[in-house]
């Protein structure tokens, strides 16, 4: 199996190899390569993944997921899990909290004009993400998805396709939960790992329905977590 600095080279390599869309003017006021990708952030053996939409101006220039406005109020969540208390205003980054989480994106790039990116360039960089869930991420099974494309980039692995379309237009959503079973090619074997999905809506403060109900809905899905395996 290949490393996690293997796999992130591998991510810049199929980059490379063909365009597609990328704010590369943010890349440039950042003074970072868009080649490059932002795949993670967190720890590979944290019980929980975190997982989102793509990079936003803030996080390609922290080369971090969820560091922007949204992505703080993932962090003052877990923040507050971790120690009952909500984070100092002065800590901008709570970097503190990143051995509680695994933090990622659909696409490890930010596309132009903060549009979701098309299927085919998530389809194109899901090998990587898959391999990342399921054999480098050693922590846990539950993963908090953000948002409808973060939900939806886990339908190819639903038992019951229909099920899980149905499972989110369910009013209760974000109080109940779901599981598939990511599949990975990982050098010359396919890795099969269960995977629990509590979906949450995304933490944009564009999202006007959901923005100030978020901490509440996040404190609820950290709190049903099961205890740390460490």
């Amino acid at each position: 199996m290949r490393t996690v600095a293997e796999l992130i080279e591998d991510v810049e390599r199929e980059a490379r190899r063909a365009p597609f869309p990328v704010d590369t003017e943010v890349y440039r006021r950042s003074g970072r390569d868009p080649h490059v990708p932002v795949l993670f952030a967190g720890s590979l053996d944290a019980p929980v993944c975190v997982f989102a939409r793509d990079l936003g101006k803030d996080e390609v220039a922290a080369g971090q997921p969820l560091i922007g406005a949204g992505g703080r109020l993932v962090r003052a969540g877990l923040y507050q899990a971790a120690h009952g208390t909500p984070p100092p205003d002065s800590d901008r980054k709570l970097e503190s909290v990143l051995d509680r989480a695994l933090l990622a994106n659909t696409v490890p790039y930010k596309p132009p004009g903060n549009k979701a990116y098309p299927g085919s360039v998530k389809e194109r960089f899901r090998p990587f993400l898959a391999e990342l869930l399921a054999a480098h991420w050693t922590g846990g099974d539950r993963v908090i998805t953000l948002g409808t494309e973060a939900f939806q980039w886990f339908a190819p692995y639903a038992p019951d396709p229909e099920a899980f379309e149905a499972f989110w237009r369910r009013d209760d959503r974000y109080e109940s939960e779901i599981g598939c079973t990511l599949t990975a090619r990982v050098g010359d074997h396919m890795r099969a790992k269960p995977l629990t999905l509590l979906p949450l809506p995304h933490p944009s403060p564009l999202n006007q329905r959901w923005y100030r109900q978020f901490p509440d809905l996040l404190a609820r899905r950290l709190a049903s977590l099961p205890p740390s395996r460490a």
